[in-house]
């Protein structure tokens, strides 16, 4: 339960919608109506939601082989915010619960959210909304790139785009477990690295040569959050390809035999409430990049696909 007051039920709400592959340009927000929760669902509403590159490819089209939209789509994975109402056969989640969740409907950027019952934990008290809403994927795909490469206490793991929301969270993940990590980023973004433990580089020409001068013995694995470059950035370190996990440059990884684990292997509430557990004792963070109200939700792309951004951007309905 929470301090929160319960909110009105809605008949109608904002929402993010495309209806056609396209930029920017494509995403609209509009009036929709909002239903009362079916069976075994809850309705929520949405205080904060993050914002992924995934998303954007999916407008763009360029995932349609894999995750094709159905026109009009909506958008949006994470979420967090308070219950509105329950649908019937639910007893975990009361009107003014607080909680954090994830949509498998593409629906979460918008005013409101229906999901099932069980994609849904209790947001902690100490980690604010902007977080807790941007915080499903990135949790379960750090999780799933963790476990891919399964990295021991006192190893070495290299992570590309380290300062980026869900690299930021991998380098954290790892350092609490007791691994070495040498985080890719650019200069502006060492200082905050070497504060959660740590060893940032420099990309760019050299890079290979850098990180042998950190780790004159030689690395252990490699977690790409950015492109094929950094998976053949692994075999150049003298990386098999089971030690070279990569969240997105899945043709580079089929050419080499390298893994691609992503969010869909470590999409659980207990995964979900781990992170947030650590969160909220201080153990990680994860940083908040810009937040962007619902009808500025192209200028929030504008900047999630700059690739440049330390951490999250997030929607703020």
């Amino acid at each position: 339960m929470s301090d929160s007051p319960a909110p009105e039920i809605p008949t109608h709400g904002r929402a993010v919608r495309f209806d056609h592959y396209g930029d920017r340009e494509v995403l609209q927000v509009v009036d929709v109506e909002v239903s009362p929760p079916a069976a075994g669902d809850v309705l929520v509403e949405v205080k904060a939601a993050g914002t992924n590159p995934g998303e954007a490819a999916i407008r763009q089209g360029f995932l349609d082989s894999m995750f094709p939209a159905t026109f009009p789509s909506g958008e949006g994975t994470d979420f967090a915010g308070v219950v509105v109402s329950a649908g019937g056969d639910v007893t975990a989640w009361h009107p003014a619960d607080e909680v954090i969740g994830w949509s498998e409907q593409r629906s979460s950027h918008a005013d409101f959210v229906t999901v099932p019952a069980h994609q849904l934990v209790a947001k902690p008290r100490g980690v604010s909304w902007e977080v807790a809403g941007s915080l499903f994927v990135v949790a379960a795909t750090a999780t799933a790139a963790i476990a891919a490469i399964g990295p021991k206490p006192g190893q070495t793991v290299v992570v590309s785009s380290a300062a980026g929301g869900v690299g930021s969270l991998v380098t954290q993940l790892l350092v609490v477990d007791g691994v070495d990590v040498i985080s890719i980023a650019s200069a502006g973004n060492h200082e905050w690295l070497r504060s959660v433990d740590a060893r940032p580089v420099a990309y760019g020409e050299g890079l290979a040569d850098r990180i042998r001068e950190l780790a004159p013995n030689g690395v252990d694995a490699l977690i790409d959050t950015f492109g094929d470059e950094y998976v053949h950035l692994g075999v150049e370190l003298g990386l098999q390809p089971d030690r070279i996990e990569t969240i997105i440059a899945f043709g580079a990884a089929a050419e080499i035999g390298a893994l691609s684990k992503g969010s869909s292997d470590a999409s659980t509430p207990e995964v979900l409430a781990h992170v947030a557990k650590l969160l909220d004792q201080g153990k990680v963070t994860l940083p908040i990049a810009q937040t962007f109200p619902l009808t500025e939700v192209r200028a929030a792309f504008e900047l999630l696909e700059q690739h440049h951004a330390h951490g999250k951007v997030v929607l703020v309905p």
